[in-house]
């Protein structure tokens, strides 16, 4: 082994926490550092730029169809007029808000739901993993598609009714990442010593067993949402997804390609956008998976 194998898996030195030592490991990882960069630009950018530059996505102007990136519409108009740097940036807003909103939905259900079938075991786990065994073997798409159904034509196109299909569809693989977790955990000292001591089974779960899961589950959030965006954005081309979001753009976008006469632009910021979002993400959960594994080695 080399010297910078033996360093990259050595543990932490004395008096360096391990949330601190994570911190060091991550931001030597240039790529995810890059990523969550990246990750911070764009997000700050959907957020702020539209107020700041008095964007709006829905005025509309025939005279100007179609118009190429210039300097009074950077990122062009679409076949109504409007704006498309407003709508790329208003979309990303809300697909962004979409995979933040039904990932946070999917890890409290998965880990909730994982911790419980782990901690009680027997046949209360295999109950509850059935459950999932079940779920897992319905296709993805399918699920969704039937969640979104449910709800009625005006509710359609709000973010809401994607936020709930999307959510209780991505908390399966969660629940069993924290299952095993939980099954390992439930066996150690300091567990049995807080079971000795009188401690309640919520009190164990919520005090000793969860806070040793929190870098799988946020090693796992990180690509859940990438995940999502990406569910998002093909229910856009059924015409289920939300009415504004990148992933509605692309779909419109296809729509006007033809040999005749491109329209490049339409396809190439909300598909940019999209593009550097996902791997930002990915590289950012890549980073944090090397960051929160003290054994691991590149």
């Amino acid at each position: 082994m080399t010297g910078e194998a033996r360093a990259r898996s050595a543990p932490p030195a004395a008096g360096t926490s391990l949330g601190a030592a994570a911190w060091k490991r991550l931001r030597r990882n240039r790529l995810a550092v890059a990523g969550a960069v990246t990750l911070a630009l764009i997000v700050l950018l959907c957020a702020v730029a539209p107020v700041l530059l008095g964007l709006d996505p829905q005025t509309t102007d025939p005279a100007g169809r179609h118009q190429p990136p210039s300097w009074e519409h950077w990122f062009g108009t679409d076949g109504l007029g409007r704006d498309y740097a407003a709508r790329t940036l208003m979309g990303g807003r809300t697909s962004l808000l979409v995979g933040f909103a039904a990932t946070l939905a999917a890890v409290f259900v998965g880990v909730l739901y994982g911790a419980l079938a782990g901690y009680y075991g027997g046949k209360t786990d295999e109950i509850m993993m059935r459950f999932v065994d079940f779920l897992y073997g319905v296709p993805y798409m399918f699920l969704v598609i039937l969640i979104m159904l449910m709800f009625s034509e005006t509710a359609r196109g709000e973010p809401l009714p994607v936020f709930l299909a999307l959510g209780l569809v991505q908390w399966l693989t969660m629940a069993r990442i924290v299952r095993g977790q939980v099954l390992t955990l439930r066996e150690r000292e300091f567990v049995l010593a807080a079971r000795l001591l009188g401690a309640g089974d919520l009190r164990i779960i919520a005090r000793h067993i969860l806070p040793n899961v929190v870098g799988v589950v946020a090693v796992y959030a990180t690509l859940t949402v990438p995940a999502v965006i990406i569910l998002e954005s093909f229910l856009s081309f059924l015409g289920l997804g939300i009415a504004l979001s990148w992933g509605q753009l692309v779909a419109e976008a296809v729509g006007v390609v033809n040999p005749i006469e491109s329209y490049w632009w339409l396809l190439l910021w909300p598909s940019a956008f999209l593009a550097a979002t996902l791997f930002s993400l990915n590289f950012l959960g890549d980073g944090l998976r090397d960051a929160l594994d003290p054994k691991a080695q590149r």
